[in-house]
């Protein structure tokens, strides 16, 4: 219904009745700033409302319900008296970049997010998703190296080994300074318990692993020795079944690691 039609339906036989007592007793009704400011509190209603309306300087009804804005019969003064100003919906910008893939090997995931622009206000539309996931496969150029499987030993079995029967002519391999892997083991089997060494190696138990000058590669370092933050896995020599996973958390250069401690070979 329109706002002419409302406010005849509503108002018409009162607006008559009005105008003829006017005309009849020679009354002329006083000039008055017309609006929802002159209403007997309260001046706005929510909803809809027949019964809260006032009369315009001509003396045409209007409202000061919230209905009124959509059949446009507010009164002049609503939006400064009723505090509402028209509806904003929420505006967003564009998508940010994809982030890394949370796994630098295997799956993961990645998102994305975008800012709001323009906050919803009085009624707009709400804001859409600010942040959208998918899934990734992390394949870094660490990953071949997060597939070594470390083959470890008690730091009992060998440390700076002499080898009696060497004699003096004979050229002696240049030992290289060892370095120290400190990793949070993650999983261990039960096989593990069978030897005194490897019951050590239980969840969550940071363990030293020591990487000799005859264990190392070419690359002078120990095959298996570790990535930071990514879990990889190991494996006991002498204790057959005894297997596991572990997080490298630090290194340290030019170390030896403490007694009971393992070896890498």
């Amino acid at each position: 219904m329109g706002a002419h039609q409302r406010s005849s339906a509503r108002f018409g036989s009162v607006l008559s009745l009005c105008g003829c007592l006017a005309l009849l007793c020679g009354v002329t009704v006083p000039r008055v700033e017309a609006g929802c400011r002159e209403r007997d509190s309260p001046n706005c209603c929510t909803g809809r409302n027949n019964d809260c309306f006032e009369y315009t300087r001509r003396k045409t009804v209007c409202y000061c319900d919230t209905y009124c804005q959509k059949t446009g019969d507010c009164c002049d003064d609503y939006q400064s008296v009723c505090l509402i100003s028209a509806a904003i919906d929420c505006a967003v910008g564009s998508w940010g970049p994809w982030s890394p893939c949370t796994s630098p090997c295997g799956v993961g995931s990645t998102e994305r997010s975008r800012q709001v622009s323009v906050p919803p206000r009085n009624g707009g539309t709400p804001c859409p998703d600010l942040k959208q996931r998918r899934g990734c496969f992390g394949n870094n150029q660490i990953c071949s190296s997060a597939k070594d499987v470390a083959k470890i030993l008690p730091d009992s079995f060998k440390r700076n080994f002499k080898d009696p029967w060497r004699r003096p002519h004979m050229l002696v391999k240049e030992e290289k300074a060892s370095y120290c892997v400190y990793l949070r083991v993650k999983q261990a089997s039960a096989a593990c318990k069978l030897k005194l060494w490897s019951a050590q190696l239980v969840r969550e138990r940071l363990v030293c692993a020591e990487c000799q000058s005859d264990a190392m590669s070419k690359s002078e370092r120990c095959g298996g020795d570790g990535l930071e933050g990514t879990r990889t896995f190991w494996s006991a020599a002498s204790a057959v079944g005894c297997h596991g996973s572990w997080v490298r958390e630090s290194s340290s250069q030019v170390c030896r690691c403490p007694p009971y401690s393992v070896l890498f070979v």
